[in-house]
């Protein structure tokens, strides 16, 4: 039987710079070997011809650079968040339309749990959305007052407790920790804002959600890429413990794992040298489907969740500025030490101050430590202006941009946090472009779900889940998006020389559409049916597809 298998398409969308559209792609030992007609790619030799996909259209596998494999595990807990979900096997969860909606749905969940000391965690929730009323002691001792009742915040910056955890935590009015939310008396409210306020909760009941990963997570999360055509996606807030590296290691040497991983060493939990060593430590554990290169930097918080980090003038409806996750000066630090030691940083900023701040961090380091070809990537970066995607061109910084936020929040963000003007500016890919910063966009799932068709959609059309157009200047090509969620991606990551496009020597990662994106009008591009994923040549099923078998 030959080694070569040949697949055929309808159309294939190279993104490559020299061949652009094609038919048919050979396949040895889980690489490209040629692209091209049939004639073009059969002179390799002996060669069996895979002709299931002729009606589809094959791309480069979707490379997702800032999303988080807990996805997969997110589904063990109920998930109260305001718009309907999607997991990973398909099953749609109802979302909570308003905030006693959310409380009964816990009320019923409490009762329903036989063991007392269980704490009750649950997902997703949204304040922004329900006129800015903020969860507090009060609705969730109506769930209990003598269970842990914990709720996440969708974007994953915020935690809102019951008064059983404040009494297990020793928060009281006395507590002087920045992000612990108090009233006007004085009291706490059981909104923890930020990484400092979070761990006080962490501490007594544990950490579900960013506290590590298993091998359950990380297949189920395999099963949600290959659902939304991604062949290669970040962990971008990795806990690198024991156990996180027994699953890391577990799930991605398993037959057939459809996802090529790269977690993102969380650098803020232990001191730079200690972080640095580690790093170096695990990369001896990369294989072809786990890469150990990036390291997560955490500067402010969400600005839907007000804890985002705002140049002058600040927030629109006066609230007050947000929570660093470290002081300025230790980030600055931080960054030196990992740019020093050769790390690539991918930096956390939601706020145009916490932008400046990591640009102005950025440049320090290079002008003590000059270093090519760095790679440097500002993650979210949703709220730079055009001066500050100047200075990213002139350093080399690389921008991700999270341009699902134009949909999910740019109503809210239009009426309540930036206004109008600023809002228009948000996630700003055309501007990215037009200074010739290497960018890419991204989901940030669980935060919004992953599919990077849907966010070439939002960056595309740039429209709101109201229908309103949000800075139609900052809209994009269609070319432009697809190239973001591809090569845009792999760049960021340094992948682009193995994955982001359909050329000889690089991996055989494509996804299987239904349609070719270039060929629709731009507002269908998020409805193009997704068959699959081919990853290393093998391929995988999206659930809910029975038209071609495996």
């Amino acid at each position: 039987m030959s080694d070569i298998t040949i697949f055929a398409a309808r159309g294939i969308i190279t993104m490559n710079s020299y061949r652009h559209d094609a038919t048919h792609v050979a396949v040895r030992e889980g690489r490209v070997l040629g692209v091209g007609d049939l004639d073009t790619v059969k002179g390799f030799g002996e060669y069996s011809l895979d002709d299931r996909f002729a009606g589809k259209v094959l791309m480069p596998g979707f490379v997702e650079g800032h999303c988080h494999a807990k996805e997969g595990g997110m589904w063990d807990y109920p998930y109260i968040g305001y718009l309907d979900r999607r997991d990973p096997d398909g099953g749609i969860w109802p979302g909570c339309g308003d905030l006693q909606s959310s409380i009964d749905r816990l009320i019923s969940l409490e009762r329903e749990m036989a063991d007392p000391d269980k704490t009750l965690f649950a997902w997703g929730f949204d304040p922004i959305y329900f006129n800015n009323e903020r969860m507090t002691t009060r609705h969730l001792d109506q769930v209990s007052t003598t269970r842990s009742v914990v709720i996440m915040h969708s974007n994953g910056h915020l935690l809102n407790v019951n008064s059983a955890v404040l009494g297990k935590a020793g928060i009281t009015r006395d507590t002087n920790v920045h992000g612990v939310t108090k009233d006007g008396n004085g009291e706490p409210t059981g909104e923890l804002a930020e990484a400092a306020a979070k761990y006080m909760a962490y501490r007594v009941t544990g950490d579900p959600f960013f506290g590590g990963v298993s091998t359950r997570d990380l297949e189920r999360f395999g099963q949600a890429a290959v659902n939304a055509g991604t062949t290669t996606a970040t962990d971008l807030f990795a806990t690198l413990s024991d156990q996180s590296l027994a699953a890391y290691r577990s799930a991605t040497s398993a037959p057939g794992y459809p996802v090529r991983l790269l977690p993102a060493m969380n650098t803020l939990d232990k001191p730079a040298e200690e972080g640095i060593a580690l790093l170096r430590r695990v990369q001896a554990d990369s294989s072809d489907k786990l890469y150990y290169k990036l390291c997560k930097v955490m500067t402010d918080g969400s600005i839907q969740g007000f804890s985002g980090r705002l140049k002058w003038p600040g927030y629109y409806n006066g609230a007050p500025n947000g929570v660093w996750n470290m002081a300025p000066e230790q980030l600055t630090e931080l960054v030196r030490a990992y740019h020093k030691a050769g790390a690539h940083l991918h930096l956390h900023v939601n706020g145009d101050e916490a932008s400046e701040t990591m640009i102005d961090a950025i440049e320090a380091a290079l002008t003590e430590t000059p270093r090519r070809d760095h790679r440097h990537t500002l993650q979210h970066c949703q709220m730079a202006d055009e001066a500050q995607f100047r200075r990213m061109a002139a350093l080399g910084i690389c921008s991700n941009l999270f341009a699902n936020h134009i949909y999910y929040w740019g109503d809210q963000h239009r009426d309540i946090t930036m206004g109008p003007d600023r809002a228009a500016r948000m996630d700003a890919c055309a501007t990215a472009a037009r200074h010739g910063v290497n960018f890419a966009i991204h989901s940030d799932a669980p935060v919004t779900p992953l599919g990077p068709l849907f966010t070439a959609w939002c960056a595309v059309n740039r429209l709101t889940s109201s229908g309103k157009v949000l800075g139609p200047r900052e809209r994009i090509s269609v070319d432009q998006a697809l190239h973001a969620i591809t090569l845009g991606a792999a760049y960021t990551l340094k992948m682009d020389h193995l994955v982001g496009s359909i050329e000889p020597g690089k991996f055989a990662d494509f996804v299987v559409l239904d349609d070719d994106p270039r060929q629709l009008p731009p507002e269908t591009l998020k409805d193009i049916g997704i068959w699959g994923t081919i990853t290393g040549g093998e391929p995988h099923r999206a659930a809910g597809r029975k038209d071609i078998a495996v």
